[in-house]
C-alpha cells in the first residue's frame, strides 16, 4: 500500500530536521558526557564512618546514621574503632570517609593541610569519672591518718587530685581519652606512679568497676551510651561533681564545662540528687576532601535531624553548629546547618536532586553555548531540502553538454530525459520550497524543447 503524500513529506521533514540537529545534539550529548565524567554526579553506593567501641555512644549514632542514609540508596558501613584517635588515623590513611572525632583530638594545622574538613559539631561529649562509693571511703580513711591535703569529704569526690591511691582505667589509647587525662593529671601535679592506671576498653573497665577490680573509671561518650545510662543508675557508683569546672575551661580550649541536672536522669528516683558539673569536649564529624560531596551533604542534612533536639547538656538546635569545629567547615556542611535546603530537594528523589544540583551549572553553559550553535540548525535544515532538488541539476546539465557537442543521438538523450523526469515527479519537498521544485521540471521541460529541435537535424 502506497504511503498518502502528505504523511510523506511529514516523515521526511522530521527526519531533515533530525539530521540538521544531528551535529549540535552530537556536541552537547558529547559536552554532558565529558562534564557527567568529570564531576561525577552519582556518589558511590557504599561509605565508610568510622565510630568507635562497641556499646559507646559512636556506635550507636552510626546506626541512625546507616538507616538515614539506607532511604537514599546509600550502604553505610560501620568501622568499629578503639575510639576518636584511632578514627582520626583512619581518615588520613584513607581508610574511613567520615568518622566521629572529639575535640582536642585533631591537629588544626595538620589536619586542614591533609584535606580534612568538618560537617559540623554534634554534641558535647562529658567526662565522666565514675567510682565506688566504698573505695571513696577506704582511700579517704587512710588520707585522714595521713593528714593529706585534698581529702575526700563524706565519700565524695570533686577533683582529680583525690584520685591518688585509687585504681584508675582511662581508656584505651587509641580513644584519646588517656591524653586527655594525662593532661589534666599534670595540671594538677599529679604524679602517675601514685594512681594504679589501666588501660581497659569501656565494656570490660564497666565490669571491673561493677565487680570491685577498679575504684574509677573514665568514659568520655554522650549520654546516650548504653554503659554510661547503666552506670548512672547502678548502685554503689558515683558520679565525680568537678567543682574546678571553670578553671580547666580557663586552661584548656577545647574543653567546656556542662551541667547535669538534677532529677535529669530519672526524675522519678531524682537522678541525680544535686547538679553536677562535668568537663566536656565537642565530638565532631569529620570527613576526607576526596568523600564524594553528595555524601557529604546527606551526612550533614542528616546531622540535623539525628542531633538537633535538646539533651541533658544543651537546648534544641544548639547542634549541630559550625562555632565549636576545631576544623574549617565544609561547604556542604555550613549549607546544612547555616543555610537553606534547595527547594528541588523537597520534590525530588535523591539521585535526581543530587544529579540537578552537581549538573545545572553545566547544563546551564550549555543553554548559553546551543544560542549561538542553534543558528546553525536552519542553514542545515534548508540545504538537504533543496538537495533534495539541485542533485539533478548535475544529470541535466550532463545531457545539455552532451546535447550540444553531438556525440549522441538526440532520441538516447531525451530517454535519459524522460528518466530524469519522472525522478523528479517524484521529489517531495515543503511548500516553502516547491517554487526550486518547479523550476527543475521547467528546466527540463526546456530541455527537451532543444533536443526536440535537434532531431530533424540529425
Amino acid at each position: 500500500m502506497q504511503m498518502p503524500k502528505t504523511l510523506k513529506l511529514i516523515l521526511l521533514s522530521i527526519r531533515d530536521l533530525l539530521v540538521s540537529i544531528g551535529p549540535v545534539a552530537f556536541i552537547v550529548i558529547g559536552l554532558l558526557v565529558l562534564a557527567y565524567w568529570w564531576l561525577e554526579p552519582q556518589p558511590p553506593k557504599q561509605v565508610t564512618l568510622a565510630t568507635g567501641p562497641a556499646g559507646s555512644a559512636y556506635a550507636e549514632f552510626g546506626k541512625r546514621y546507616a538507616a538515614a542514609l539506607k532511604p537514599s540508596g546509600i550502604e553505610v558501613i560501620l568501622k568499629t574503632t578503639d575510639g576518636s584517635l584511632d578514627n582520626l588515623e583512619l581518615l588520613r590513611r584513607g581508610e574511613a570517609d567520615v568518622a566521629f572525632v572529639r575535640g582536642g583530638s585533631a591537629d588544626p594545622v595538620a589536619d586542614e593541610e591533609a584535606g580534612l574538613t568538618s560537617l559540623g559539631a554534634l554534641f558535647y561529649e562529658p567526662m565522666w569519672v565514675f567510682y565506688r562509693s566504698d573505695a571513696a571511703r577506704r582511700v579517704a580513711h587512710k588520707q585522714k591518718k595521713n593528714e593529706r591535703k585534698n581529702e575526700i569529704s563524706n565519700g565524695e569526690l570533686n577533683a582529680l587530685a583525690q584520685l591518688k591511691g585509687f585504681r584508675l582505667n582511662i581508656d584505651k589509647p587509641g580513644s584519646g581519652v588517656p591524653q586527655v587525662v594525662e593532661q589534666l593529671l599534670r595540671a594538677n601535679r599529679i604524679d602517675p606512679k601514685s594512681i594504679e592506671l589501666s588501660y581497659l576498653d569501656q565494656m570490660p573497665a564497666t565490669e571491673a568497676l561493677e565487680a570491685g577490680l577498679l575504684d574509677a573509671i573514665v568514659l568520655a561518650s554522650a549520654p546516650q551510651s548504653p554503659l554510661v545510662q547503666k552506670l548512672l543508675r547502678a548502685p554503689g557508683i558515683e558520679l565525680m561533681n568537678f567543682e574546678q569546672g571553670e578553671a580547666y575551661v580557663r586552661r584548656f580550649a577545647f574543653l567546656s564545662d556542662v551541667t547535669l541536672p538534677r532529677g535529669v536522669v530519672d526524675l522519678a528516683s531524682d537522678l541525680p540528687l544535686h547538679d553536677v558539673t562535668l568537663l566536656a569536649t565537642t565530638t565532631s564529624l569529620l570527613s576526607r576532601d576526596r568523600t564524594h560531596p553528595a555524601l557529604r551533604q546527606l551526612f550533614a542534612q542528616s546531622a540535623q535531624t539525628i542531633h538537633s533536639s535538646g539533651g541533658w547538656f544543651n537546648r534544641a538546635r544548639d547542634f549541630p553548629n559550625t562555632r565549636t569545629s576545631e576544623l574549617p567547615v565544609s561547604p556542604e556542611g555550613d549549607r546544612a546547618i547555616n543555610g537553606t535546603p534547595p527547594f528541588w530537594q523537597r520534590y525530588l528523589p535523591f539521585w535526581a536532586s543530587n544529579l540537578f544540583e552537581r549538573m545545572w551549572l553545566v547544563l546551564g553553559g550549555l543553554v548559553v553555548l546551543m544560542l549561538p550553535l542553534g543558528r546553525v540548525v536552519p542553514p542545515l535544515y534548508q540545504f538537504r531540502v533543496r538537495s533534495r532538488v539541485f542533485r539533478w541539476y548535475a544529470q541535466l546539465r550532463d545531457i545539455e553538454q552532451r546535447a550540444d557537442s553531438r556525440a549522441e543521438a538526440p532520441d538516447v538523450l531525451l530517454h535519459e530525459l524522460e528518466e530524469l523526469e519522472s525522478n523528479a515527479n517524484k521529489i517531495t519537498v515543503p511548500l516553502s520550497y516547491a517554487n526550486e521544485l518547479y523550476e527543475l521540471r521547467s528546466n527540463i521541460y526546456a530541455t527537451r524543447r532543444r533536443l526536440m529541435a535537434l532531431r530533424p537535424q540529425a
